[in-house]
């Protein structure tokens, strides 16, 4: 086989991938808000690595649409415009859509009780941060249900974004995101166990509204 045809050998990447995970759930923890620098030298301290995989883990993370690179900034976590919100809403319409319609007529009982115990765990929460990990948890169950793979994997594509949406949305109005949205979740999973698909998609679609409304209409800390 000449050179030109050869397949390069593969990089072993763990590290790079547990700085991401690490820099990920800091993100999603509070500690770097939408904005915030994430500076190379800082976090290869406090993470005890090289650079390297600090800027590997960096890229992977704007892969993701986490975090944004500019030469005059560095890297920051990103903050969303009114066009990223907008587009994050209507594409995340459009695949739970699909969604809905797939688990009302693929999901097994086991399915919608792994959407019902999502829903259920929300109960117990009183962290927003942690409230937002268990709403995102509950989507990721109702794509599961779906068994759609490349429908589930077109979730997991947007599925950062999506957290950084919520993320957001607490950063605006957080006491009625936890006063509301356990029991919004349980009305969704009722919904999805009757199978009853009409419902569900008016149900659905307003729950996205009243996140959209959140970031788009005034902001009460002003």
């Amino acid at each position: 086989m000449s050179e030109q045809g050869r397949v390069a050998p593969a990089r072993r990447r763990g590290l790079a991938d547990e700085v991401a995970d690490r820099i990920r759930e800091a993100i999603f923890a509070g500690t770097y808000a939408p904005g915030a620098q994430l500076r190379e030298v800082e976090l290869s301290g406090a993470l005890d690595v090289s650079r390297g995989p600090v800027r590997e883990a960096l890229l992977r993370l704007e892969r993701e649409g986490l975090v944004r690179s500019a030469w005059h900034r560095g890297a920051t976590v990103t903050t969303l415009s009114a066009a990223d919100v907008a587009e994050l809403d209507s594409l995340r319409a459009a695949l739970e859509q699909l969604a809905v319609r797939q688990v009302a007529a693929q999901a097994s009982d086991d399915d919608l009780a792994a959407v019902e115990q999502a829903a259920e765990r929300m109960r117990r929460v009183e962290d927003e941060h942690e409230m937002v990990r268990c709403d995102i948890a509950f989507h990721d169950a109702v794509y599961a249900a779906a068994r759609h793979r490349r429908l589930e994997e077109a979730w997991q594509a947007i599925r950062s974004q999506v957290h950084l949406f919520l993320l957001t949305r607490i950063g605006v109005r957080s006491a009625d995101y936890l006063a509301h949205i356990p029991e919004e979740h349980r009305e969704l999973a009722a919904a999805l166990r009757a199978r009853d698909t009409e419902h569900a998609l008016a149900l659905f679609a307003a729950h996205r509204l009243h996140a959209f409304d959140v970031l788009t209409g005034p902001d009460p800390r002003t």
